[in-house]
C-alpha cells in the first residue's frame, strides 16, 4: 500500500495532492475487499462509498467539521481512514469494532447509526445547535436514495428548507438498499439525472444572451422567466427550489477529485442547504457484489480471487426466513386474499420468493415501516390478509402505527418478525430484544414464538386465519430440520404444550420461542443428576395459557421462564403479572432468564446467548442454583450465593 499504510488519520489523507486521491481509493477498496473475505462483513455496501468517505475527508476538517453517516454499514471505509484501520480485522466481531457508527468508538463518529433515514435529522439539529452556539464549522450528511425516501429524512428535509441552516447533503445514489430501491423518489432521482442535457442547455443559452453588447444581461433576466417555466417541466426542481435547497451534481461518485470539487462548491455556498447528487455502484470493483447485491451486501468470509462462499460440508436446514417465504406460498395459492409485504428487506425476510410468484400480491414499500403498517391496515379494512414481514429491530419504527391504524381497529393484520432475538454481528441497533415489550401492552393482539421450523408454519397459519391482529416472533438462522411435510395447520390460541412431563417433580420450565430446545436440553441435564423437570412451550405471551400456569403454581416449587427478549416487559413479566392477579405468588418461586437491562454488543450469537446464560449450560445451571438457595433456606443455612 502505497498511502493507505501511512494515512493514521484524516489529517494525514489531506497532506496528500488531489491527484493522489484515487489511488487512495482504490487501496481502502482492495483492503476492504481481502478483509472481509477473511472475517465477514457489509461488503457490498462499504465498497460503493470508498470514494465518498476519501474526498469527504479530504474536504472537510474532520472531526472539526460533522460528518453524520446515514445507516453505517457504508462506512468501513471511514473507520479505515480514521485510525482504525489496525483493528479492521475484528470488525464485528466480540470485543472488536462496530459494524456501524458509534460515538463510544471514534470521535469521528458523530452519532450513532444503525437504523436508516436519520443522518438528515441529526445533521440539522447538529448545523441549528453550532448556529445558536455561535460556532463555525460544516456539517455533511450522508444518506442513500433509498434512505431518503424514509419518512423521517422527508421530515428533516422539509424543515431544513424552511429553517435556511447551513447544511451539505451528499446523496449517495446507488439506485439500491439492500435491494434496488422502489417507489417515487427513485423514479424522481432518475429525472434529475436524465435532466443534465437540458440543465447544460440551459447554462449555455444563458451565457449566448449574456454575451450580447449592452442588452446582454436584460435579455438574460427577461429570459429567466421562460427557462424557469421549462425547467417546471423538464427539472424535477421539488427539492431543489420548491423545498429550499440548493442542488449541486450529479457528480460521478467513483471519481475522488470531482467530488471534491464539488464538496469544495458546496461549502462555499451560503443561506440554505445544499444538495450534492452522487451517483455509485453498489459492490464497486468486485464483481459478484456488483451483480449479487442480496447476497453481497453484508456477508461472511468468502474466496478473494472468485468470490464464492465456502460451502458447508453438511448440508443445513433450512433458515426460518426461507420457511417463511415457502409456506407464505403455499398459503397463497389456497388463498387469494393474503398479500405480503416488506420494506426494503425482501431477501432478508423470504418476501422475494413472494415477489416472483405473486408479484401482484407482494409489495416492497422500500424504507418506510410506518407507511408499511397502516398500508396493511387498509388493505385489511377491504377484506385482505395482509402479511408484513418486517425485522423485529425495524418494526420498532411503526410502533405508533401498529397501535392506532391495526390494534385499536382490531384489524387482521399478521406481523412477521424475523431476526427476533440476539442477532449477533450486528450488533446493538439489530438485535430484536424489545418486541415482546412493546408489543405486549397492546389491546387485541395475538403474540406467540414457534419453538421449531414446523411450529412456525402452524402459527403462521393461525396468524392469517385469526380475524385480528397477530404477531409471530423467530430467531435469525436455522431451524433444526424437523419435518415440514404436514400442511399447516391451526393451533388453538393461547394453548402452551407440554414437552416433558417431569413427574413429581418441583422444577417447572415455560419456555417461549427460541428458548424451547435449550430447555428439553437442559432437562434432560438435570435428569442425569436426579432432577426432575417439567419443560412447556408457552406458545403465546399473549393470551397466556393461565389455566395450565396457575395450576402448575399449585403443584411446583420452582417456575423458571425462560426468553430470548429483555426481561422487562418480556414473557416473565407476563407470568409474574398473571400469578399476582391471583394472588399465588407466595406459593411457589418464580425465576425469570432473559436478557438484562443493558446494551447487548455485537459478535457471535452463540457465544452472546451463552454470555447471559440463554443456553442449555446456562439453563440447567440456573436451576441447580435456585435448588441450592431454597435448600438453604428451608434448611435455616446462611446462601453461599444470591439468585442472580
Amino acid at each position: 500500500m502505497r498511502f493507505l499504510s501511512e494515512i493514521n488519520s484524516p489529517a494525514d489523507l489531506r497532506q496528500l495532492r488531489v491527484e493522489d486521491l484515487q489511488e487512495v481509493a482504490d487501496e481502502v477498496r482492495q483492503f476492504i475487499i481481502e478483509t472481509c473475505s477473511r472475517v465477514g462483513g457489509h461488503t457490498g455496501a462499504s465498497l460503493g462509498a470508498v470514494e465518498l468517505a476519501v474526498a469527504m475527508h479530504y474536504a472537510f476538517e474532520t472531526p472539526k467539521d460533522r460528518l453524520v453517516w446515514d445507516v453505517g454499514h457504508q462506512a468501513y471505509a471511514h473507520k479505515i481512514l480514521t485510525g482504525r484501520r489496525e483493528q479492521f480485522e475484528t470488525i464485528k466481531q466480540y470485543g472488536g469494532l462496530s459494524g456501524f457508527l458509534r460515538r463510544d468508538e471514534s470521535e469521528f463518529d458523530t452519532f450513532g447509526a444503525g437504523h436508516a433515514s436519520t443522518s438528515l435529522s441529526a445533521a440539522l439539529g447538529m448545523a441549528v445547535a453550532r448556529d445558536k452556539k455561535g460556532e463555525d464549522f460544516h456539517v455533511c450528511a450522508l444518506i442513500g436514495d433509498s434512505s431518503l425516501a424514509g419518512g423521517m429524512a422527508m421530515e428533516a428535509i422539509n424543515q431544513a428548507g424552511h429553517l435556511k441552516s447551513r447544511l451539505i447533503v451528499l446523496l449517495n445514489d446507488n439506485e439500491m438498499s439492500i435491494a434496488p430501491a422502489v417507489g417515487g423518489l427513485a423514479r424522481y432521482l432518475n429525472r434529475i439525472k436524465g435532466a443534465q442535457s437540458y440543465q447544460h442547455l440551459k447554462d449555455e443559452i444563458g451565457d449566448t444572451l449574456e454575451s450580447v453588447p449592452r442588452i446582454g444581461e436584460r435579455l438574460r433576466r427577461a429570459a429567466k422567466t421562460v427557462k424557469d417555466a421549462i425547467a417546471a417541466a423538464v427539472l424535477p426542481g421539488a427539492l431543489v427550489n420548491e423545498l429550499g435547497f440548493k442542488y449541486i451534481g450529479y457528480v460521478d461518485g467513483h471519481n475522488v477529485p470531482m467530488l471534491v470539487a464539488a464538496l469544495e462548491e458546496a461549502k462555499k455556498i451560503e443561506g440554505g442547504p445544499v444538495i450534492v447528487h452522487a451517483l455509485t455502484t453498489k459492490g464497486k470493483g468486485f464483481p459478484n457484489p456488483e451483480k449479487h447485491y442480496y447476497a453481497y451486501h453484508a456477508t461472511g468470509p468468502y474466496d478473494l480471487k472468485t468470490g464464492a462462499f465456502p460451502k458447508s460440508k453438511k448440508p443445513a436446514p433450512k433458515t426460518y426466513t426461507q420457511i417463511f417465504g415457502e409456506t407464505m406460498c403455499e398459503l397463497m395459492e389456497r388463498d387469494e386474499k393474503i398479500v405480503a409485504l416488506t420494506a426494503a428487506m425482501p431477501d432478508g425476510t423470504g418476501v422475494d420468493k413472494i415477489l416472483e410468484k405473486f408479484p401482484e400480491r407482494a409489495f416492497d414499500v422500500g424504507i418506510a415501516e410506518q407507511h408499511a403498517v397502516t398500508f396493511c391496515a387498509g388493505m385489511a379494512c377491504e377484506g385482505l390478509k395482509p402479511v408484513a414481514a418486517i425485522y423485529s429491530t425495524f418494526l420498532q419504527r411503526g410502533f405508533d402505527q401498529i397501535l392506532h391504524d391495526v390494534c385499536l381497529q382490531n384489524l387482521n393484520v399478521t406481523f412477521a418478525m424475523d431476526r427476533a432475538g440476539i442477532v449477533g454481528a450486528d450488533g446493538p441497533t439489530h438485535h430484536g430484544l424489545l418486541d415482546i415489550a412493546y408489543l405486549r401492552g397492546y389491546p387485541n393482539i395475538v403474540l406467540m414464538a414457534p419453538k421449531d421450523e414446523a411450529e412456525m408454519r402452524d402459527m403462521l397459519l393461525t396468524a392469517i386465519e385469526h380475524d385480528a391482529p397477530a404477531a409471530i416472533r423467530y430467531p435469525r438462522g436455522n431451524g433444526f430440520g424437523v419435518d415440514i411435510t404436514d400442511a399447516p395447520k391451526q393451533i388453538e390460541i393461547g394453548k402452551a404444550e407440554i414437552l416433558r412431563d417431569g413427574g413429581d417433580g418441583e422444577i417447572a420450565i415455560l419456555a417461549y420461542g427460541s428458548m424451547v430446545y435449550p430447555a428439553m436440553e437442559a432437562a434432560r441435564s438435570l435428569e442425569k443428576d436426579g432432577i426432575e423437570a417439567m419443560v412447556v412451550n408457552a406458545r403465546f405471551v399473549k393470551p397466556l395459557d393461565a389455566e395450565l400456569i396457575l395450576a402448575l403454581a399449585q403443584t411446583k416449587r420452582v417456575i423458571l421462564t425462560v426468553e430470548e427478549a429483555y426481561l422487562a416487559g418480556g414473557f416473565g413479566s407476563a407470568v409474574m403479572e398473571l400469578l399476582e392477579e391471583n394472588a399465588m405468588l407466595d406459593r411457589v418461586k418464580v425465576v425469570r432468564m432473559g436478557v438484562p437491562d443493558r446494551i447487548i454488543t455485537h459478535g457471535d450469537a452463540k457465544l452472546l446467548l451463552a454470555k447471559y446464560g440463554l443456553d442449555a449450560d446456562g439453563i440447567y445451571t440456573r436451576i441447580r442454583e435456585t435448588i441450592e438457595i431454597l435448600e438453604q433456606r428451608r434448611t435455616g443455612k446462611k446462601p453461599l450465593k444470591a439468585v442472580r
